[in-house]
């Protein structure tokens, strides 16, 4: 006979635009149950209850007094990033574990804070890198693994869409590779499977600009394993958009994959090189399908992989432990920008 388990409590923490992808997808988990809703404007947590007909929730600008009536299992953590920290060691101390939005914190100061913190309380924390868990890029990890374009030796990505906020991204310095580059970041981290070494980095806000700081980068990263990684990105750049997720091509020792950041995917391998040629010859590959229903569907599958992992015991994909990583890319990238060197990168 099956034990039914007993539901998981949730508070949600920050009550903004992004706060309505968390709760429409936690929504659709039957094992967790939504306890609470927090915002220092108690307007916004009350506007987002009744869009999402919550009739039973506690609601408040404070969180201590949510987490003391509430005592739920898990915060989701979607204030901005110079609170994250706070309200994630907060959470900690009354004993829930924590799925924070990315970026895990505005510095690798506080991001260690937020290590040691859940060490100490023996909770979970993980970060919100929900475009991991997309299917097009599962497909493409999966495909990597059985190593059918050799080993990989460089990986590029585009970002370039014309984005216009008309809010406080407007205004911000670094916007560009604060904001947005962390999920591509993550995503590179994710497809190469090795850890930044080292960067140097570009910045400039192009002619035409309507932001007020830099919107362009390029940046160039040194990878453990020996890949390069190249980003370049803009969010003011007019026609011709990429992706939300980028454009990529991986190149390996043996081989090309290259992914629009949708479902066009395109894989060749070399087949040979005939004497005085100047051309290899080359074969398409296949990419399978990723069959799995394991970790995909964007924030409802970063959700439900942190609940299990809360039932089962098991770490998240990405725990702050090794998300840390993907934070550290940003900042090192920003440093790089600010003084113009190569920066090694320490996490």
């Amino acid at each position: 006979m099956e034990t039914t388990r007993a539901k998981i409590r949730a508070i949600q923490v920050g009550c903004g635009s992004m706060s309505k992808h968390w709760l429409d997808s936690a929504r659709t988990i039957p094992e967790l149950e939504i306890v609470g809703l927090v915002d220092i404007f108690e307007e916004a947590a009350r506007q987002r209850a009744a869009e999402q007909n919550f009739s039973d929730v506690v609601i408040s600008s404070s969180l201590t007094s949510v987490l003391e009536q509430c005592k739920p299992d898990v915060v989701f953590n979607c204030t901005t990033p110079e609170a994250h920290s706070a309200t994630t060691i907060e959470a900690l101390q009354h004993g829930c574990h924590v799925l924070c939005e990315k970026p895990m914190a505005d510095s690798l100061a506080h991001a260690h804070e937020m290590i040691d913190a859940a060490r100490q309380a023996g909770k979970m924390v993980a970060i919100i890198q929900n475009r991991r868990y997309d299917v097009n890029i599962r497909q493409i990890k999966n495909f990597l693994a059985s190593n059918p374009i050799g080993a990989l030796t460089t990986v590029n990505s585009d970002f370039y869409i014309g984005a216009h906020f008309g809010n406080f991204r407007d205004h911000m310095k670094h916007v560009l590779l604060l904001d947005m580059a962390i999920h591509t970041f993550d995503s590179a981290r994710f497809l190469i499977d090795a850890d930044p070494v080292a960067v140097y980095c570009k910045e400039w806000n192009p002619s035409g600009s309507w932001y007020d700081q830099d919107a362009s980068a390029i940046a160039i990263f040194e990878m453990s394993n020996g890949v390069v990684y190249t980003y370049r990105g803009s969010w003011c750049a007019n026609g011709l958009p990429t992706t939300w997720e980028s454009d990529w091509r991986l190149l390996g020792s043996e081989g090309t994959v290259t992914w629009n950041g949708g479902k066009e995917l395109a894989a060749q391998s070399v087949t040979g090189v005939e004497a005085g040629a100047f051309y290899g010859t080359y074969k398409s590959l296949e990419v399978p399908p990723y069959e799995s229903a394991e970790k995909i569907g964007g924030h409802r599958g970063i959700i439900q992989e942190f609940v299990e992992c809360i039932q089962t015991g098991k770490t998240p994909e990405t725990n702050v432990q090794d998300n840390i990583k993907s934070l550290a890319m940003v900042l090192g990238a920003i440093e790089s920008a600010e003084s113009g060197k190569r920066v090694e990168i320490h996490s």
